[in-house]
């Protein structure tokens, strides 16, 4: 080896090294090796920047935006409700997830069904009560299986089919063929994630619920007429189980229900009185049917998508005290609505519009976004903090969310546009219908996922570059060939290893002349060869960096980089060895 490669190969080494175990963002470890490499002459300016460029990552970035006007819609919590259900344990939760997620990554690309599943899962964790890191690796995994059951399941598929056809040969595969493999590879998968993820994923709540919140709120909500949970029992309508929240009392007219059983039905003009943590009251404002019982929040100034939640503690400076909300004229003094309150852990009886405000309580404001910069220094309070993860809902968008998102997923499975161009346009479509803002939209992009992605793909082209990737391939390959058998499981170990820090498709590009090669070299066809390198692709388990569904599923799953190495390793020699077992019974040599 040269120079260049033992710079690449220490280089990496180092960055996985440190990934694995120190605690530095994974963003400034690879930007880091980025720049070893650009200044050691292995990498050009072009090389080293072709990430930030590059279709794949700026397709990410277009789908963070698509997945907040979900979420800001509704979509997402209609999904998460709806759909995924209310799983009794984490084996059945992790069954109904990684099952339709597979299905649908079978015949759509799995980036944007991973894109889609994220705030849906983080959502649905928070409300079973379940760890976010036992289901967001299980969710990546799946998308990533589900994409080898048919040809147009992953774009690595349908490449090495095309190169296929480009070097003339007959041989070719058909839409479904892969699922002879893909299938049982599915199931393995499945099988191995429900029985051992327990023991080997660690037990997290996310980066979003890793901190309890010990404040106590008290929030009134009113039962919406008509709405989907109007007439429903407490248990029907999905609010037995809230996590942080319970329900202390029902307001129906002059009559007070102080024991709430769950059997008892709710209707349209009650008024639910919660008790909380500021998450908790977050999600009550998610959930269809459920509106604010404050009427001033409805004579707030501009429209519901562009307001957020702030949480202040009151000054002895305010100059509503001694005054109760409603005498103060809170809403018109700060244009912004009290929808809760926290006062020294106590729940509060009386509602919001007489409450005469004492230094130290702590309340929930819904307001509009130029709150947080014009209060922020005022004497009136004594800490102004917004809460980041609350986003505006806007139900009456849902539906026109939910067909953008199928219009964009279809004509992307159907080649009519690329991944890029279809989401581009559903995000354009997205923020003129006001499913979202342009400002909400450019806050929920991931940026250090982004750089995490773009710097992964110039250590890639290091890789290649150095010559290492070719050298390594060529050394062990044709040390395999007395037989067809070694030599694939030799193919299928490399191409899994290459996949695991560069991108798949580099990866089965550069390794597919070197499997033409060796099936000539042999006498046998090359079509095993070729659906190895396929699955092998595919079977990018083991680093977070190895796929971007892996990488979408890194934060809020709160993962380390080992974690992925503890169940993706077992993961990626079980894909192996049925791999092996069943191709060349399917595709004999």
């Amino acid at each position: 080896m040269d120079i260049n490669s033992w710079l690449t190969l220490l280089t990496i080494g180092g960055c996985f090294t440190l990934l694995m175990f120190s605690r530095l963002p994974a963003d400034a470890v690879l930007i880091g090796g980025v720049v070893v490499l650009l200044l050691g002459g292995v990498l050009g300016v072009e090389d080293a920047l072709a990430g930030f460029s590059n279709e794949g990552v700026a397709t990410v970035a277009v789908l963070y935006v698509v997945a907040h006007a979900l979420n800001a819609t509704g979509v997402v919590s209609w999904l998460s409700q709806g759909i995924l259900g209310r799983p009794k344990s984490l084996v059945s939760a992790q069954l109904r997830l990684m099952i339709p997620v597979a299905l649908f990554s079978s015949v759509l690309n799995n980036t944007p069904v991973v894109a889609m599943m994220v705030p849906v899962v983080s959502d649905w964790a928070r409300r079973m009560k379940m760890p976010a890191s036992q289901l967001m690796m299980p969710l990546s995994f799946a998308a990533i299986i589900g994409g080898v059951c048919t040809l147009i399941g992953t774009s690595t598929n349908l490449i090495i089919n095309g190169m296929m056809i480009q070097h003339g040969m007959d041989e070719s595969l058909s839409l479904f063929e892969l699922a002879w493999v893909g299938i049982p590879c599915v199931i393995a998968v499945i099988a191995f994630v429900v029985l051992f993820s327990r023991w080997l994923l660690p037990s997290r709540a996310g980066a979003a619920g890793r901190f309890e919140d010990a404040r106590q709120y008290t929030v009134e909500m009113l039962v919406e007429t008509d709405s989907p949970i109007d007439g429903k029992s407490i248990e029907e309508a999905g609010l037995r189980h809230l996590p942080g929240l319970y329900l202390a009392e029902i307001v129906r007219g002059d009559e007070l229900i102080a024991v709430v059983d769950p059997s008892q039905r709710i209707h349209g003009r009650d008024r639910l009185v919660f008790v909380g943590n500021v998450d908790a009251v977050v999600d009550l404002k998610k959930i269809r049917g459920l509106v604010s019982a404050e009427d001033q929040v409805f004579k707030l100034g501009g429209t519901a998508i562009e307001r957020t939640l702030v949480e202040v503690v009151v000054s002895k400076h305010l100059h509503e005290l001694g005054k109760t909300v409603k005498e103060g004229n809170f809403r018109k003094h700060y244009n912004a609505v009290i929808i809760a309150l926290s006062r020294s852990g106590r729940q509060i009886k009386e509602r919001i519009g007489d409450l005469v405000l004492q230094p130290g309580d702590t309340i929930l404001l819904e307001t509009d976004a130029e709150f947080v910069r014009k209060q922020r220094f005022s004497k009136d309070f004594l800490v102004v903090s917004p809460i980041a993860e609350f986003q505006p809902q806007h139900s009456g968008r849902q539906w026109i969310a939910l067909a953008i998102m199928l219009v964009m997923i279809t004509v992307a499975s159907l080649g009519i546009l690329s991944m890029f161009k279809a989401a581009v346009l559903a995000a354009i479509a997205l923020v003129l219908t006001g499913c979202t803002t342009v400002r909400g939209a450019r806050k929920r992009i991931a940026w250090n996922i982004l750089v995490i992605i773009s710097a992964s793909l110039a250590l890639g082209n290091a890789l290649e570059n150095s010559g290492l990737a070719e050298q390594a391939a060529n050394s062990l390959i044709y040390g395999a060939t007395g037989s067809p058998l070694a030599t694939l499981a030799v193919m299928f170990l490399i191409t899994a290893g290459l996949s695991a820090i560069i991108s798949n498709v580099a990866a089965a590009v550069m390794l597919f002349p070197i499997a033409m090669a060796v099936a000539e070299s042999l006498g046998v066809s090359v079509l095993p060869f070729a659906v190895t390198i396929m699955v092998a692709a595919s079977a990018s388990f083991s680093t977070p960096i190895g796929y971007q569904t892996n990488l979408m599923v890194y934060g809020p799953g709160d993962y380390q980089f080992v974690d992925f190495l503890k169940l993706g390793l077992p993961l990626t020699f079980i894909v192996g060895l049925v791999t092996l077992a069943l191709v060349p019974i399917i595709w004999p040599f």
